[in-house]
């Protein structure tokens, strides 16, 4: 198994859109992926990029990938925000999570971040564990809040 982790380029989105719907129905909400493919790779790769990806190719077939963007925080800084980090499910369990991560980790101190942020959740045990190994701190205190507009 021949694995190389790069970052994703224009022509990678319609399979990367794919993992997003599969991950999407691991998280029991498929019906929630309303962004076009057209959308995603103007957002991922036009004049104003918003977000930035490493993929995992395994035999030439991207099977994982993770999407990050910039978030400011007013005590630290600029940070990684980790929207998803998503590897299929014939995959895991094969280390591919954990060289993203790694290259994500690799990223952020290139980029002088002061840290890398993203959620989790609760039910996901295999993701919880997984950001364990990292030590990652888990915060009870804050509460997701959203609107649509």
């Amino acid at each position: 198994m021949k694995v190389v982790i790069r970052k994703a380029e224009k022509e990678d989105c319609p399979r990367l859109l794919e993992l997003i719907k599969e991950l999407a129905v691991y998280e029991k909400a498929p019906e929630q992926v309303t962004v076009s493919l057209a959308h995603f790779a103007e957002s991922g790769f036009g004049d104003k990029p918003l977000w930035w990806a490493f993929c995992a190719e395994v035999d030439g077939k991207i099977e994982g990938f993770a999407l990050y963007y910039i978030r400011y925080s007013t005590w630290k800084g600029q940070r990684m925000y980790l929207e998803d980090i998503i590897v299929t499910e014939a995959m895991r369990g094969k280390g591919l999570g954990k060289q993203l991560f790694d290259r994500l980790i690799q990223e952020a101190r290139e980029k002088r971040f002061a840290g890398i942020t993203w959620q989790v959740l609760e039910w996901n045990e295999p993701a919880i564990h997984f950001y364990k190994k990292y030590d990652a701190d888990f915060d009870p205190e804050w509460v997701n809040c959203s609107i649509n507009v």
